[in-house]
């Protein structure tokens, strides 16, 4: 069993057991009211999308989380697109007119498909089997698989984004796709940068971007993590 499953195999038995005697519903009225039992309740709703949706939380740090909230409040007409749909599509959908969301796992986007709001366009790129991958994922379980189409699937679209999100599959390849659709006052998120890989492919942007990391609580993890959000640099 990995260090994964352990962990949701914990959190669902405990989190069962706390429903029973009382203790979730406890959480589920003090979230509106307190980020740490936002928190808390979030660890038992992990891959819940309707626990998650009900928290009105996407799973970036809550300090990256309440920046991009503030920017798309002042733009009401806002588009995003993002690859990796899960709780920040659901969250990006409250905050913004329309969300384009890329998503490789068929069985995640149709879940993802039913609570989906009309003005989000869930896209469904799987990899490609191949020997030779030209974009791979490092992941542990996704070798031999070409994301090549994946990352592209921004270059099908047009104009820019207010909000780029980058949070899925082969991410530095996406990143790379990413800056030059991203409007002049647009903010780029880039999760999980806790990642060597992830902090050199943004560092090999250098001057191109302007570059703040929020570090602490990100729903669903026992952990703090590190969210990155890029903008691109003035002249």
């Amino acid at each position: 069993m990995t260090a994964r499953s352990a962990y949701l195999r914990i959190t669902g038995v405990a989190g069962g057991l706390l429903g029973r005697i009382g203790l979730l519903g406890l959480l589920d009225r003090w979230a509106p009211r307190s980020r740490l039992a936002t928190w808390l309740r979030s660890l038992f709703a992990i891959y819940d999308l309707e626990g998650l949706s009900g928290l009105d939380v996407p799973w970036w740090t809550f300090a990256s989380a309440d920046l991009v909230d503030a920017h798309l409040a002042a733009r009401p007409g806002a588009r995003v697109f993002e690859w990796g749909s899960g709780a920040s599509t659901l969250w990006l959908a409250r905050r913004a007119a329309g969300v384009h969301s890329v998503e490789h796992d068929g069985a995640w986007a149709d879940r993802l498909r039913a609570v989906l709001p009309a003005h989000v366009e869930l896209t469904l790129v799987p990899p490609v089997a191949s020997t030779r991958p030209e974009v791979g994922s490092r992941k542990k379980g996704h070798q031999g698989l070409d994301f090549t189409d994946y990352v592209s699937a921004i270059d099908a679209t047009e104009g820019v984004y207010d909000v780029i999100v980058v949070d899925g599959r082969a991410r530095e390849a996406c990143l790379d796709h990413a800056l030059h659709r991203l409007a002049p006052d647009g903010l780029l998120v880039f999760d999980n940068v806790d990642r060597r890989r992830y902090r050199d492919a943004i560092d090999r942007l250098g001057a191109q971007v302007t570059v703040t990391t929020t570090r602490g609580l990100t729903p669903a993890l026992p952990y703090p993590t590190r969210t990155a959000l890029l903008r691109r640099a003035t002249s």
